[in-house]
């Protein structure tokens, strides 16, 4: 006897699937933002094999009109999944391939090309169960009508804007805000992570940098150690 699921087509593996929808970024904090954050994480969580942050990637679900059509952020993150697939990089992220873990946090940088990030996304990420969704607006919010920095988190399947910054995500374990530093030489506004106790996680720069000044306080050159 034939069951409801036989009838169903079958899913398309990671191997058949395209890794994105191939549209190009059109600004460099595009990229870049969402690789701090993930080279932050790899320092933050160096000794966890759980989770993995995904950058410009592909997510395909069921929960759209084809599972073969991806929504692309330029950032996320998902708890409870190998830190690398069968010991190997991904190329997508396939829901269905990952347990049907969704993604726990995704990240839209806009740019001055509009790209839905405020209705079409926000609606995707709704229906796929996305429990916090994060725009970041440095330079069109005005002209959007928003603020640069926004978090939504999914209530009753609805995104409400949470206040707060850095806001604190106990679910992740993490907060997350924005910070000016300087970045080979120049000074620049990212976004990063910070505890739930709203200390902001340093990078591995920062550290060396206050360890070296530890150092030369108790009159040691770091130099020559």
């Amino acid at each position: 006897m034939m069951t409801q699921s036989d009838l169903k087509p079958a899913l398309p593996t990671s191997a058949e699937l395209p890794c994105s929808d191939d549209t190009p970024v059109d600004n460099e904090d595009q990229n870049f933002l969402p690789n701090f954050l993930l080279f932050l994480l790899n320092t933050i969580w160096a000794n966890r094999i759980d989770w993995f942050f995904g950058v410009d990637m592909g997510i395909y679900h069921t929960t759209g009109v084809n599972p073969r059509i991806p929504v692309v952020p330029d950032g996320f993150l998902s708890l409870g999944v190998d830190r690398k697939k069968q010991g190997k990089s991904r190329k997508s992220y396939v829901i269905w391939e990952e347990n049907d873990v969704v993604p726990i946090l995704t990240l839209e940088i806009v740019s001055w090309t509009p790209g839905g990030e405020y209705d079409e996304k926000m609606e995707v990420y709704a229906k796929l169960g996305v429990l916090y969704y994060i725009i970041y607006n440095s330079e069109f919010w005005r002209r959007d009508g928003h603020q640069p920095f926004e978090v939504y988190k999914l209530v009753n399947g609805v995104y409400q804007l949470q206040i707060g910054e850095p806001y604190k995500m106990p679910e992740v374990n993490l907060g997350i805000g924005r910070h000016q530093m300087v970045l080979g030489g120049i000074q620049q506004e990212v976004l990063t992570w910070y505890d739930l106790q709203g200390n902001r996680y340093l990078t591995a720069e920062e550290r060396a940098e206050r360890l070296a000044a530890r150092l030369r306080e108790l009159g040691e050159d770091p130099e020559n150690l």
